[in-house]
């Protein structure tokens, strides 16, 4: 019988961390983080990470495990996660997987093949240099002959997916299709998706960066930039950091940075609907405008049960 793992998936603000310790309180449970932007020791604020009493009250994996001028790439975490779900069942408690990131999720939950290939940036100068004299379309051309599979999911003009197929072909003699057969990880899994109205999800993102202002984001992001950490790092290019970056670089002033971040915020959140559909079969989905929890509980509760009884 497969060990089991409770994956909590949604949009951001809709309320993920908040019903994850709930759960946590209710069964004995641990969460591991699925966010490609709380894994950033010091991007605290501007992240939403769970506060300090949420972390005391459920003990989450995965938060605060690179700084912010390294690089977390899907492979990277998907490895980490695998280790910090087996510790869990390891000590007889539940995983529970939450988190916005959809690509994250999916890896995690799919079991995707990633390729364990770091970028050569050598290479990928003259890949790009290549399509700037040649075109996108000769570049997409060479990636056809060498990998037919992975060209028919690339539109030619995403010269940086183009790029980086060959990149993994040419390094390892591998389609990089061949490296992404997916293996799907030995549990039994149960996933549930929290949503709401676009209209009351989009108010309460705008009342979150009202008080992630009020906490402190501009302190935390001049601090992080008087530390040495770039404005054009990966990390400090987040919905949020981003803006204020170009408010502290006198580019804009502070009250178009926050416009921005909500305008952003919302954007991605259409981009997460696309990664989390409600839809998806696989997904049981609760709205969480209303009274919810008790409906979650009996399916975590039901789900968890199952698995003792055939265990």
């Amino acid at each position: 019988m497969y060990p089991p793992l409770i994956v909590v998936v949604g949009p951001t603000a809709v309320g993920k961390t908040a019903t994850a310790v709930r759960l946590c309180g209710d069964f004995p449970g641990e969460i591991i983080s699925a966010d490609s932007r709380q894994v950033y020791r010091g991007l605290d604020i501007g992240t939403a990470k769970a506060t300090p009493e949420e972390q005391a009250f459920a003990v989450h994996h995965l938060i605060d495990v690179v700084d912010p001028d390294q690089v977390l790439g899907l492979a990277g975490y998907q490895e980490m996660a695998y280790a910090a779900i087996n510790d869990v069942l390891s000590r007889n408690r539940v995983p529970f997987l939450v988190g916005g990131t959809g690509q994250w999720v999916k890896g995690v939950v799919e079991g995707w093949g990633v390729p364990r290939v770091p970028p050569d940036y050598a290479l990928r100068a003259e890949l790009e240099a290549e399509a700037e004299r040649a075109g996108p379309q000769a570049l997409y051309t060479r990636l056809a002959e060498v990998d037919p599979d992975s060209a028919a999911k690339i539109d030619y003009r995403n010269v940086r997916r183009v790029i980086r197929a060959l990149e993994v072909y040419l390094k390892t003699e591998v389609p990089v299709s061949q490296h992404r057969r997916a293996q799907p990880p030995s549990y039994r899994i149960l996933q549930v998706g929290l949503t709401m109205s676009r209209e009351m999800l989009y108010a309460r993102v705008d009342a979150r960066v009202e008080r992630m202002l009020e906490k402190g984001l501009l302190a935390e992001a001049r601090r992080l930039v008087n530390q040495g950490y770039g404005l054009d790092l990966p990390a400090m290019s987040g919905l949020g950091y981003r803006q204020i970056g170009q408010h502290l670089a006198g580019e804009i002033g502070l009250d178009e940075a926050i416009r921005l971040i909500k305008k952003e915020t919302r954007r991605f959140i259409r981009q997460q609907y696309n990664w989390f559909r409600l839809d998806d079969p696989a997904v049981h989905w609760f709205d969480v405008s209303g009274d919810f929890y008790d409906g979650l509980y009996e399916m975590v509760d039901g789900f968890l049960a199952a698995a003792d009884a055939m265990s």
